[in-house]
This record gives C-alpha cells, structure tokens and sequence, in this order.
C-alpha cells in the first residue's frame, strides 16, 4: 500500500510551508507500508528554536488554509522537536542537534522517499538576491 493521493496532496502543502520559512533538509517519507496509522512523514529542520517553532507556525497556518487541523501536537514549548499530526500525514519539526541525535532518517531508510519542488530552498530569496 502507498501514499493516498490526498496525503501526498497535504505533504506538498507542509513542505513548501517549511520551504518558505526556510527549512533545512526536508524529507518526505512514505510509511505507508510500515505503519497502519499514517501514510507520510514531513520532516524538516532548522537551527534554533525561534525558527523551529516559525516553521510550524507556517505549517499549521497553510494547513488549515487546506482546510485540515492537526488532531495533535506535541513539543511546542521545548521548540527543539515538534510533532503536527495531521493523521495522514506527520509533520516533524526538529532542531537540527535533535535531528542528529535521534536520526528519523535512518530509524526509516528503507521507507521511500518522495521528491517535492517545493522542498528546495534557497536561502538567497529570503532578501529578494538571487546572485
């Protein structure tokens, strides 16, 4: 079983808002296979807790636009890793020592990756230079 449509649909929505807050690294997982309760995991990070928590204030923002709510979240104070769970999709917002140290990326390698566009981004357009 993979990723419904509607899931890669909100993924693409959480990424380009990570994007645009200026994420770093971010991955889409397809955990369809592995686990029954979620399709896709977003996980995104950044260095410090001010923009962790700009990242998920974007997230929840362009979701809801969306028309979708997380029905949990979790770490919002600590701000070093904050879980939306959006039921289809889970979005991970860690500090980058927090992404290091508890490796999501490789707890799931054998998990595919789904490639987005709107993942890729250029610290550059934050100022509007683009040279």
């Amino acid at each position: 079983m993979t990723a419904t449509d509607q899931a890669v649909e909100m993924a693409r929505v959480a990424v380009a808002a990570a994007a645009d807050k200026l994420a770093e690294d971010i991955t889409v997982l397809d955990v369809s296979e592995q686990l029954v309760i979620t399709d896709l995991f977003v996980i995104a990070s950044a260095p410090n807790e001010r923009q962790v928590q700009a990242i998920v204030d974007e997230v929840e923002e362009k979701m809801r636009l969306h028309g979708v709510k997380p029905t949990r979240r979790e770490g919002t104070r600590e701000g070093r890793w904050v879980l939306l769970d959006f039921v289809d999709v889970v979005v991970h917002v860690q500090h980058t020592e927090e992404r290091g140290f508890y490796g999501l990326d490789r707890l799931w390698k054998d998990c595919p990756r789904l490639d987005f566009p709107e993942a890729v981004v250029d610290p550059r357009s934050e100022d509007g230079n683009t040279e």
